[in-house]
């Protein structure tokens, strides 16, 4: 009777993310699907993959980055609006373009005492602007979550890791679980 339990579990090790992955793009796709009344299935796939496309060509074009640059200064001058673009701009933005901010993974040092240290990413070397120089920004992605903390600590507290930055991300966000090591 151990022993089968010991393959249920298993079992559910192996199928729970991965029928829980397929399942979310397959209702991403749906959703696509019947929103437009595609009788084809998967045409909701196809149609989100070349909009998504389409919409990068067209932003790519001059007429159209000075015509986001209007609805951005729009956005900026609304205060919900505002804060609520520029996070959302913000996050994308850390995972993908040119301004990819979760690039330089860091073991960071909390207490002497304890010697206890946490993982993360620098975000900023330079902090003088808000008064505090000699300090940097270091995210703290929380395990099993996409929220973190931001904390600010001397730079003398802060080590490299020599790994790859997406290795380091998914070893945090797994509570350390994964082996780091791409899968």
């Amino acid at each position: 009777m151990k022993k089968l339990s010991k393959y249920f579990l298993k079992g559910l090790l192996v199928l729970v993310p991965v029928v829980l992955t397929i399942y979310v793009i397959y209702a991403i796709f749906m959703k696509v699907d019947n929103l437009f009344r595609f009788q084809v299935p998967g045409m909701g796939f196809v149609v989100t993959m070349l909009s998504i496309t389409a919409v990068g060509f067209v932003a790519s074009n001059y007429v159209a980055r000075k015509l986001l640059q209007v609805v951005e200064s729009l956005f900026s001058r609304l205060p919900l609006v505002k804060m609520i673009y520029s996070s959302i701009k913000d996050l994308i933005g850390a995972f993908v373009g040119d301004k990819k901010s979760f690039t330089r993974p860091v073991l960071v040092q909390l207490s002497g005492a304890s010697g206890a240290r946490a993982i993360g990413f620098v975000t900023s070397d330079d902090l003088a602007g808000l008064g505090i120089a000699g300090s940097v920004a270091v995210y703290l992605p929380q395990s099993y979550n996409f929220a973190g903390n931001l904390i600010v600590v001397s730079r003398e507290q802060v080590s490299p890791l020599e790994a790859d930055p997406g290795d380091v991300m998914s070893f945090v966000v797994s509570g350390g679980v994964s082996s780091g090591q791409g899968h």
